[in-house]
């Protein structure tokens, strides 16, 4: 594959010619949230195509969205379904990429639908790298099949980015560009809290330099703290700095959300912000920021720059307030705490701590290390041994 840049710069002329194609591989809930979301975006200039195995359900899928999006007179995409797309399949979606050729690609399927493994580990193991080996399963396919058409597509993927991507980059294969997620769903929770702490109600001109890995956007969510680490943050409102404590704002993010697929409303919206960031620093010209985890293959989550340097369009780690190696440290501490000891040489290492969790709670002998070869075997695992089990209790 091309180098981001050289690909950002294909993106850009589409953009410019109005003729944008956006392919969702997998229309589960958060690729049918974004489906929707990016179709209320109401411009005629995207084409939407959404391939996955089951094509009567996308179908259905794809109609409703259609329906209801002309209910509110935002229907100016077209929608086309690819189906036998098997994501066990490299060749079958080889040709769904190739026939299409994307501007973006988001990969929001997961290896076991429709359960949130969270809800699993965090009440028995406190982590959820765990789970690393199944949000990779499909993702390490796509990438091959990326790689193999040479497609120009921006790439971004939704399964725990935060491990999956820097694992793909150390095997030397293909990887996205952008996670979604994660640390995405925290940010809002910061800004309203800091809204509330300053008495404003413009909460959209709070700003943030944060990077954090996986484990604090479930830690900061559930319970209002870090566990102790001190997380890289500065706070801004209109521009201007604010000086407040820490753990006022992450004290304040603990608010109540469902637990169900209601929660992938937010992984969609962080697919949308990415797709919408880069098409609008085109657009305008003006730097957009975003969030992401795993981006350009690095552990945990980091703030993102898109936008213009020397007249052409780009992607950078915003360093304006921490350099990436302050992030870096605290993102692989962050990850530790997940679960995730390293990635490294194409092997991922779980904590020993996580493996004696593993030990007591689910009775089973969680590998030290999983190289990449070993994916699928370990994957089966997780679902042989822990998954179904518990779901069977």
């Amino acid at each position: 594959m091309k180098a981001l840049d050289e690909r950002l710069k294909i993106v850009e002329e589409h953009v410019n010619d109005n003729d944008i194609t956006i392919m969702i591989i997998g229309l589960g809930s958060v690729g049918t949230y974004l489906l929707d979301f990016l179709v209320s975006k109401n411009d005629p200039s995207i084409k939407l195509v959404v391939a996955g195995r089951n094509f009567e359900k996308m179908q259905s899928d794809v109609n409703i969205v259609r329906v209801a999006s002309l209910i509110r007179e935002v229907n100016k995409s077209k929608i086309e379904i690819e189906g036998n797309v098997d994501l066990d399949d490299i060749a079958s979606i080889e040709r769904a990429i190739d026939k299409y050729k994307p501007d973006f690609i988001v990969n929001s399927s997961r290896a076991y639908s429709g359960l949130k493994y969270g809800s699993i580990s965090w009440a028995n193991v406190r982590a959820y790298g765990i789970w690393t080996p199944l949000s990779i399963k499909y993702t390490k396919n796509i990438m091959e099949a990326c790689k193999n058409v040479d497609t120009d597509a921006i790439v971004i993927n939704t399964s725990y980015s935060d491990a999956v991507i820097p694992w793909l980059k150390s095997s030397n294969k293909a990887y996205p560009d952008f996670g979604s997620g994660n640390l995405n769903h925290l940010i809002p929770r910061m800004k309203f809290a800091v809204a509330d702490i300053l008495g404003i109600d413009d909460y959209w001109n709070v700003d943030f330099s944060f990077a954090a890995a996986h484990f604090h956007d479930v830690c900061i969510s559930k319970e209002g703290q870090t566990e102790g680490l001190d997380l890289p943050l500065k706070i801004y409102y209109n521009g201007e700095e604010k000086d407040i404590p820490h753990e006022d704002i992450f004290s304040a993010c603990s608010i109540s959300m469902p637990v169900d697929q209601k929660r992938n409303m937010m992984n969609a919206s962080s697919n949308y912000r990415i797709i919408t960031a880069i098409i609008d620093a085109i657009r305008t010209g003006k730097d957009q920021k975003i969030f992401s985890p795993g981006a350009f293959g690095h552990i945990g989550g980091y703030p993102v720059m898109i936008g213009y340097k020397d007249g052409n369009i780009s992607a950078w780690i915003d360093e304006s307030d921490f350099t990436f190696e302050e992030m870096n440290i605290v993102n692989r501490k962050s990850l530790a705490l997940d679960g995730v000891e390293d990635i490294k040489d194409a092997t991922l290492y779980y904590t020993d701590d996580l493996i004696e969790k593993v030990k007591k709670a689910f009775g089973e002998d969680l590998p030290k290390e999983v190289k990449y070869e070993d994916i699928e075997e370990t994957a089966n695992f997780l679902i042989e041994k822990i998954i179904t089990p518990q779901l069977n209790k």
